[in-house]
């Protein structure tokens, strides 16, 4: 999947990330994420390893992955 725009000014991308189990996992996942300037909003879901990133402009990938990293999580790629 790619990311697509929502609302003028918003794309929404979803993400895979493996090793998420509870909500501690997806609150780490989304605090890293979230940090990632544009990012206006992140729900990680750790039942389904999937992660809903809605920002200003389409993230650079690079960018999501090395903050899923610092969380201690693998980022497989988009879902």
């Amino acid at each position: 999947m790619t990311a697509h725009t929502d609302t003028p000014g918003t794309v929404t991308a979803l993400y895979k990330v493996s090793g998420m189990s509870c909500g501690h996992c997806e609150g780490a996942v989304s605090g890293e994420i979230s940090a990632i300037p544009g990012v206006t909003s992140v729900k990680a879901v750790a039942s389904t390893g999937e992660v809903t990133v809605v920002s200003a402009t389409v993230l650079d990938d690079e960018a999501v992955r090395a903050a899923v990293d610092e969380a201690g999580f693998e980022l497989v790629g988009r879902a």
